[in-house]
C-alpha cells in the first residue's frame, strides 16, 4: 500500500473539469487499496505552504489532476520536484514547452510532422482597429473559417471558431481574457483524432464526433452531445502514422509518465494540434477510452500510472 496524494481544483478556467477529474482519480486510488488524501492548490496561499502540507504528509506519490493554469504549465511541477516529491506526469520542461500551443508547434515542425499554419498576438493589435479590412491580412493569409484561442489554455476555453472577418475582433478580446498571448489558426476541416501515449507506447487512436457543431467546450463534457470511436474507423497505415507521430513528440517533448497528443486529418494529412500532459480523467475523457481499447479499465490505467510515477 503507498500513500497518494490527489491534487484536484485549483485556479485555473478550468477548474471545474479538474475537480471531476480529480474525485474521480481520488477514488480508483482508494478503491486500489492505497491511502489517499485529497487537495486542493487553491486553498493554499502559495506553493510553500502546499508543499509544506506535502511534507506533512509525507506522500509516496503525488497524483495531480489539475488541467491549466499553473498546474499544468510546468510551475506546479517545478515546487514538486525542487521540493523532493514524486509525481505522476511529465515535469516542468515538458509542461511548460506544450502548455505553450505556438512553441509546440514549431518544436513539431522542426520534427518534420505537419501543423496548421498559425499567427501569435503577443499583445490585442485589434483593439483600435474599427474597419475589419484593417486585419484583412490576418485572413489573407490563414483563410476563414480560423480559431482563435488562448496560446496556453485548455479544454476549449475561450475557443471562437471565426468564421466572418466581422467576427475577428470579439474572439480575440475573449481569448485574451483568458492568456496573455493568443493564437490565430489556420481551420482543417477534417476528422479530430487522438492518440494517448502511455509510458511511451502509443495506445490506439481514437475519433471524435460531435453531433453538432464543433469540439467546443458543450460537445466536451455534455454526455450525449459527442460520439467516440475506439479504435478509431482509419486505415491501418493512417493509425499508425498518428502512433508514430505521437510516439515521436512524446519524445522530443520530453514527455514521461502519460499524456495525449490531439490531430486533425482532411483526408489527406494529419495535422498535429497540441500535446495535453494531464489529460482528463472524467468518464467522458479520451485517455481512459483509449485504455479500455486495449483492456485497461480505469482502475488499471490509474495502478499503471501509479507504478510507472514511482
Amino acid at each position: 500500500m503507498k500513500k497518494v496524494v490527489v491534487l484536484k481544483g485549483g485556479r485555473s478556467s478550468e477548474r471545474d473539469v479538474s475537480l471531476v477529474s480529480g474525485n474521480a482519480i481520488a477514488e480508483a486510488v482508494r478503491e486500489l487499496g492505497h491511502e489517499t488524501f485529497e487537495l486542493d492548490p487553491a486553498d493554499f496561499p502559495d506553493y510553500y505552504l502546499l508543499a509544506q502540507r506535502l511534507h506533512d504528509l509525507k506522500p509516496d506519490l503525488v497524483f495531480i489532476g489539475l488541467h491549466g493554469g499553473s498546474g499544468e504549465n510546468g510551475e506546479l511541477q517545478a515546487a514538486l520536484e525542487l521540493s523532493g516529491f514524486k509525481f505522476a506526469g511529465s515535469a516542468h520542461q515538458a509542461c511548460a514547452l506544450t502548455m505553450d500551443k505556438y512553441v509546440s508547434k514549431l518544436l513539431a515542425r522542426e520534427e518534420g510532422i505537419p501543423v496548421p499554419d498559425c499567427i501569435l498576438l503577443r499583445e490585442d493589435l485589434l483593439t483600435d482597429y474599427n474597419d475589419p479590412a484593417d486585419y484583412q491580412s490576418f485572413t489573407d493569409r490563414l483563410s476563414l473559417p480560423l480559431i482563435v484561442k488562448p496560446n496556453d489554455g485548455g479544454s476549449s476555453v475561450g475557443i471562437t471558431r471565426v468564421n466572418r472577418l466581422d467576427e475577428l475582433k470579439s474572439a480575440v478580446r475573449q481569448a485574451f481574457a483568458h492568456s496573455k498571448t493568443v493564437l490565430l489558426e489556420q481551420f482543417i476541416d477534417g476528422r479530430e483524432l487522438t492518440v494517448t501515449v502511455l509510458d511511451g507506447k502509443a495506445l490506439p487512436v481514437v475519433e471524435i464526433r460531435p453531433h453538432n457543431g464543433w469540439y467546443d467546450y458543450a460537445n466536451k463534457y455534455t454526455k450525449g452531445n459527442t460520439d467516440y470511436l475506439v479504435p478509431a474507423p482509419i486505415e491501418e497505415p493512417l493509425a499508425q502514422l498518428l502512433q508514430l507521430y505521437a510516439e515521436r513528440l512524446w519524445g522530443a517533448f520530453g514527455c514521461r509518465g502519460f499524456a495525449r497528443i490531439d490531430f486533425r486529418y482532411d483526408e489527406q494529412t494529419p495535422y498535429f494540434l497540441e500535446v495535453n500532459t494531464l489529460p482528463g480523467m472524467t468518464p467522458l475523457s479520451l485517455t481512459p477510452m483509449a485504455a479500455k481499447a486495449v483492456g485497461m479499465d480505469f482502475n488499471h490505467l490509474i495502478a499503471k500510472i501509479i507504478n510507472i510515477s514511482i
